[in-house]
């Protein structure tokens, strides 16, 4: 158990201090922005808001851990900068796994993750640090997730595949088993992924296109 400050003040951070306040043994204690994004009250969800760069001031790293579960902005490199930023301020960084996300012993997920419900992690899978899977996803067993990656809803990674560093993975995405995503590739919702990727690279499903029917016309 840990007092644990996180970083954000918008959604996420409410999220992350929703399921640790009712999924999770840590006690949050307040939240931490830049400056100029300080909320006038100086409260989010009735805790005090701390300035990042006068942190240590009011939450001292040897007296809470922390935690930065933001959103996939500049394909995670911001949640990466935060997370090293943090870290090499010394704070313990802590992680995210629901009660309601199925895993084995001795699977192997890093720190400042945020893995929600729902979430199957076969056998021999390992997530590394600071990742997002948001509810919903199989990851495969023998599976490789890198650091700084974000997987989104309903995503299914087959077997002995490799999520390089920095992927986003959109909702419904289906990643073939044995297949490598290069650094940084974005895979659009809906997309099927049968062969490995270039880093930085994007693919999308087609976009599904209204029919010239009528919905009104049809009888069923």
């Amino acid at each position: 158990m840990a007092d644990v400050v996180i970083f954000g003040a918008r959604d996420f951070a409410s999220l992350a201090h929703f399921y640790l306040r009712h999924d999770s043994p840590h006690n949050v204690v307040g939240f931490t922005v830049h400056r100029e994004y300080l909320p006038a009250s100086g409260e989010f969800e009735g805790l005090p808001v701390a300035a990042f760069e006068e942190l240590e001031q009011r939450f001292p790293p040897d007296q809470v851990s922390a935690f930065a579960p933001l959103s996939h902005r500049r394909m995670n490199r911001l949640r990466e900068e935060i997370y090293r930023n943090l870290k090499g301020r010394g704070y313990p960084i802590i992680s995210y796994i629901s009660s309601r996300a199925t895993h084995f012993p001795g699977t192997q997920i890093g720190e400042n993750c945020f893995v929600l419900e729902d979430n199957t992690i076969q056998p021999f899978a390992s997530i590394g640090d600071n990742v997002v899977l948001w509810s919903g996803n199989h990851i495969g067993h023998h599976t490789v997730i890198h650091e700084h990656a974000f997987v989104t809803s309903h995503v299914v990674v087959s077997g002995h595949c490799v999520i390089g560093q920095h992927c986003f993975l959109g909702v419904n995405a289906t990643i073939k088993d044995q297949v490598t995503l290069g650094k940084g590739t974005l895979v659009g919702m809906g997309a099927v992924i049968a062969r490995n990727t270039e880093p930085w690279s994007i693919y999308k499903a087609d976009a599904t296109r209204a029919s010239k029917v009528s919905s009104a016309d049809i009888d069923f």
